[in-house]
């Protein structure tokens, strides 16, 4: 595979197949000493000028009597043989192909079994060469257009057909790949793959590791030399016929070979040699092999596939435990972000209007791994208003407790809402840690979500605000306010680095919540997650009656409870100025007022007078 832009060797994945429409040319070409000639089919006739032979099967009865003979290219006065061999596929075309040994692989393997000269017709910048006669200089391309008129004008161009098949294109110039013999240096990949056949890393989505295997099962030998300016010197040292592998000169008269590594190669050293390998270092013995490799499936064969054998081969051992694999950032549309579509999105756009961490936690929470991400403008202001949301409510904490008045987390007794926060918080922390381990951060994130805006929020931060002002409660309920606060930054640290560092620093005597410990789950009560269920659905229920009945908010009411659990009714009875607040009403216990409207919840009978 060569690049004519770049002018370098590609090896096979950095070769881009699409499928096209082309054309089929057939040419024929005249006998030599005798009318008549055989007719071929090509795609590429320009490169004809290095063709060695014709060549049918022979078992096909049409040409066997022309086994030996010769014929000339056409527009030159060059001979070259007729030849048999069993990969001529009787059914295609005519039956008959060119070999053109420099210019395509299987024909380069049918040279070697006849013994054919392996000329160049194409200079590296995809230029004819002098083989090529008069069309020498001519781009390619070019080359072929003129070349087919003349043929026309000679009466060898027969026919042209359309033909569907797939053109390989560079993965870095995006210009047409062009089969072209060369010397370069290759890995053996025999071993190196029966070795990484057996690698334990886990994947994730598992149904990428046997793509891995497939690709490990059919792979072939790795060129790993390029013709370019930039990369690592390939270590090989020259001095008339002698040569020598070896990273340091051999002495004075040797002279390095001027290619250079795939940069694939070197990337795929990244895992170990960043650690100090090939030394025992403090830093490799700690960190290798790694955790989870994140990387895209774009790359899994480029690089993840590559480190994977490197590593086994220099290290024995796997060069990580989980390889997390993630999907691509597409348009709206669903279509590719390219420059030819005009669609592509500066993320610094992005930055400047709703900040880093907004970017990030939509990225992070909006895909599942393997899976492609449409990006949405809404769901990322989405994410700055939770986040907004966030800095609000350390904003309350910060201006109603006082840091230093905070001296453990040593709870008091509880009341309902306080046991309750705790033991929601407990949950969290179980729920966030599992799938954290699942790399599920979609489950993550709305596992938070909900504990912070629908709870912590809208319930804890409501009943707090009345607590505060009740000096039997106030001490506790600062504490429990920044405790819970400080758990819920650390566990969106990983989301919102930026924000969650600022914030921490706000709640907390730590230098850095980097640095803090990752929270851990303690006791979760059970009976009081029931209790307080009860004790939100009432204020639910008759928050639900106002909107119904349009009574307005600021509306006092006169409420009675008949509560027929007595642990729950002496639960309500330690919370019962927030649950006033929050209903705004006056209350009654098993007044049953006549004149009113019944609500009924799991344990209560809610009366509301009229």
């Amino acid at each position: 595979n060569w690049d004519p832009k770049l002018q370098t060797a590609l090896s096979n994945i950095e070769v881009e197949h699409v499928e096209s429409v082309s054309k089929l040319y057939y040419i024929k070409y005249p006998f030599v000493l005798e009318e008549g000639g055989l007719i071929i089919a090509t795609t590429r006739p320009e490169t004809m000028f290095g063709d060695q032979a014709l060549m049918v099967n022979p078992k096909d009865k049409r040409y066997q009597d022309l086994i030996g003979k010769s014929v000339y290219i056409p527009t030159t006065d060059y001979q070259i043989p007729i030849i048999a061999d069993e990969y001529v596929e009787m059914e295609f075309g005519t039956g008959v192909v060119k070999v053109t040994p420099a210019h395509d692989p299987n024909d380069f393997e049918v040279g070697l079994r006849h013994n054919l000269l392996m000329p160049l017709c194409m200079n590296s910048d995809g230029t004819m060469n002098e083989l090529s006669h008069k069309y020498s200089g001519q781009d390619r391309f070019v080359c072929r257009e003129n070349l087919l008129n003349d043929l026309k004008d000679l009466g060898l161009l027969i026919k042209i057909e359309d033909h569907l098949n797939n053109i390989g294109y560079s993965e870095r110039s995006h210009v047409m790949v062009e089969p072209r013999l060369s010397l370069q240096w290759f890995v053996k990949m025999d071993k190196l793959a029966l070795k990484a056949l057996k690698s334990k890393t886990d994947w994730v989505p598992r149904r990428f590791k046997k793509a891995y295997i497939n690709w490990m099962t059919n792979i072939q030998d790795w060129c790993i030399s390029r013709q370019l300016w930039w990369g690592h010197r390939i270590p090989a040292w020259y001095k008339g016929d002698e040569y020598k592998i070896q990273v340091e000169s051999p002495g004075i008269g040797w002279v390095q070979d001027e290619d250079v590594l795939d940069t694939w190669f070197s990337s795929a050293l990244w895992p170990f040699s960043t650690l100090g390998w090939p030394e025992e270092t403090v830093d490799f013995k700690r960190f290798y092999p790694n955790n989870v490799m994140v990387t895209g499936y774009d790359i899994i064969f480029f690089w993840v596939a590559r480190m994977i054998f490197q590593a086994q081969q220099f290290t024995n051992q796997d060069p990580f435990e989980t390889v997390l694999i993630h999907g691509l950032i597409r348009a709206e549309d669903g279509r590719k972000m390219s420059k030819s579509y005009g669609n592509g999105i500066d993320p610094m756009d992005i930055i400047e209007k709703y900040g880093v961490d907004s970017l990030r936690y939509f990225l992070t929470t909006n895909s599942s791994p393997g899976a492609d991400l449409r990006f949405n403008y809404e769901k990322v202001e989405s994410s700055w208003n939770f986040i907004n949301k966030l800095w609000n409510i350390v904003r309350f904490i910060t201006l109603n407790i006082e840091l230093e008045n905070i001296d453990n987390e040593n709870f008091k007794a509880l009341n309902l809402s306080d046991a309750w926060i705790l033991s929601r918080l407990n949950q969290v922390i179980r729920e966030v840690d599992y799938y954290y381990e699942k790399f599920e951060f979609g489950e993550v994130s709305a596992i938070l979500y909900n504990f912070i805006w629908d709870e912590f929020a809208n319930w804890y931060l409501e009943i707090a605000k009345v607590n505060l002002k009740d000096k039997k409660y106030q001490a506790n309920t600062e504490r429990i306010l920044n405790y819970v606060v400080k758990q819920i930054l650390k566990l969106m640290h990983p989301f919102i680095p930026f924000v969650t560092e600022k914030l921490y620093l706000e709640v907390s005597r730590e230098e850095s919540i980097v640095i803090s410990a990752w929270p851990k789950a303690k006791r979760v009560y059970k009976q009081v997650l029931t209790d307080f269920n009860e004790f939100s659905e009432i204020i639910t229920k008759v928050r639900n009656l106002r909107a119904e009945y349009n009574v307005a908010p600021k509306k006092v009411l006169q409420i009675d409870l008949k509560i027929t659990n007595d642990r729950i009714k002496n639960k309500f009875l330690s919370n019962l100025e927030p649950l006033k607040k929050l209903l705004n009403a006056e209350l009654t216990f098993n007044n049953q007022a006549m004149d009113s409207i019944l609500l009924v919840s799991t344990y209560t009978e809610i009366r509301v007078l009229k």
